[in-house]
């Protein structure tokens, strides 16, 4: 009997050491839990035995069951390295098409050839759809997909407004509007540009020139002619003042050189296609017209209007909503997961969310290779949702969370490991002299 008890304190004290020398060894596996050998003793006694008298049978290994507290942080430079503080598991897809998932807190992520966002072991990371405004469009873990990184141009936007404020010159010298020639700098007193873009992303420049009317100084000594052209191409603008090659934009100044009036009023270009001015023939959209808003006030003087002061020509904004083709620059992951692209045109995307799971009973989860579990019985269902809602944690991007193993424990258990191994081992070998001894008796 007391032969099988030591062999079976040996055999707590080995498994007992294998524990801690799994923990030494995963010290720097990012996401490793730590585990803990739980040992109990073993009594069998029978309806008439004596208890009092009974001696126990031994130790035997209740479980290995791993720790699932928190680890620390070690930051990064790369932006798909995550780390959860917190509650919560990553969830994970061997292939594109797999509902078959399994969880990590091992944030240690990159892009595969696809562009698919993968760990070491070409596992997917999951994420819910998300809408344009960046919400999830659901949080089911049945709706998760493998999240991919786009690898296309930032879509372009054709220029469809024009925000200019400005000051004329209140002392320009008056100009005759019919001989306004875009080549002759006599023709007009002043001009400004800006790039605009058309349906395909491609640039173009828009010019805008400003011409002191002489048709009537002693009533309307305050009148201003626009005329506009794109890539040097004269374009008349709707509903607009005739007198010119092209109609033009009637601007109106008091005496105090408040913006008053314009005509048209609403200033828009002719479509700017083979339909219209033909300034633009790469193949874009040719219906594209350009407002021109000079911001007016007919009430009261704001600071958004043009002025025409005595000073000099003075452009103080000049602003305009279209996009050129962009170029994937960056990739950033807020604490609650989403994943955004930034173009080089100024515009960023929302690509996904990265779900995150949690288990009723994390010591129910069944332990597989490469950091990973399982959903199980004991566990209970996996639950997803958004990081930072509810119980769930927050996702740290350009981290990842150490293994939470202390070593300055370890190697103290090991120590007590390898005293109880020996106690045991000794208890053996004095069993085994009781034996001999029997059997030597003559």
């Amino acid at each position: 009997m007391s032969f099988n008890i030591a062999l079976s304190g040996v055999a707590a004290a080995q498994k007992d050491l294998d524990v801690t020398a799994n923990n030494i060894a995963n010290v720097n596996t990012v996401g490793f839990k730590e585990s803990r050998a739980e040992f109990g003793d073993v009594y069998a006694a029978s309806l008439l035995a004596g208890s009092r008298t009974k001696v126990g049978d031994g130790v035997l290994t209740q479980e290995v069951a791993q720790q699932f507290h928190q680890g620390s942080l070690q930051f990064t430079n790369s932006a798909l390295d995550l780390a959860i503080t917190g509650t919560g598991y990553f969830a994970l897809a061997s292939d594109l098409n797999s509902n078959d998932y399994t969880y990590t807190r091992a944030g240690q992520f990159k892009l595969n050839d696809d562009n698919f966002i993968v760990n070491s072991s070409g596992d997917h990371l999951m994420g819910f759809p998300v809408n344009d405004d960046g919400t999830s469009s659901s949080t089911a873990l049945s709706t998760t997909e493998p999240t991919r990184i786009p690898d296309s141009s930032g879509s372009p936007k054709q220029t469809e407004n024009v925000d200019i404020k400005m000051n004329l010159p209140g002392g320009g010298e008056y100009k005759t509007v019919a001989n306004f020639d875009p080549t002759d700098q006599d023709t007009y007193n002043n001009s400004t540009s800006v790039t605009v873009y058309d349906s395909l992303g491609e640039s173009h420049v828009m010019t805008y020139y400003f011409v002191r009317d002489d048709a009537d100084t002693v009533n309307n000594p305050n009148d201003w002619r626009m005329f506009a052209a794109v890539d040097g191409t004269l374009v008349n603008i709707d509903s607009g003042q005739t007198g010119g090659p092209v109609t033009s934009a009637l601007l109106q100044f008091n005496s105090s050189g408040d913006f008053i009036a314009q005509s048209p009023a609403s200033i828009v270009t002719e479509e700017l296609g083979a339909g219209g001015a033909n300034a633009i023939t790469n193949g874009s959209d040719g219906t594209q017209t350009i407002a021109i808003n000079f911001n007016l006030n007919p009430t009261s003087q704001t600071l958004d209007e043009p002025t025409q002061y005595a000073s000099g020509f003075e452009v103080t904004a000049l602003e305009q909503d279209g996009l050129a083709v962009g170029r994937l620059v960056g990739i950033d992951i807020d604490a609650d997961g989403l994943i955004r692209a930034s173009f080089s045109n100024g515009t960023s995307e929302p690509i996904s969310r990265v779900a995150l799971v949690r288990f009723s009973n994390d010591q129910g989860l069944t332990q597989v290779s490469n950091t990973k579990w399982k959903e199980s019985i004991a566990s209970g269902e996996a639950l997803a949702g958004e990081a930072t809602t509810g119980t769930f944690g927050e996702i740290n991007s350009s981290a990842l969370e150490q293994a939470n193993v202390n070593l300055t424990t370890e190697l103290i258990d090991m120590i007590i490991a390898q005293r109880n191994f020996q106690a045991n081992s000794r208890a053996l070998e004095v069993n085994n002299s009781l034996n001999q001894t029997i059997l030597n008796i003559r």
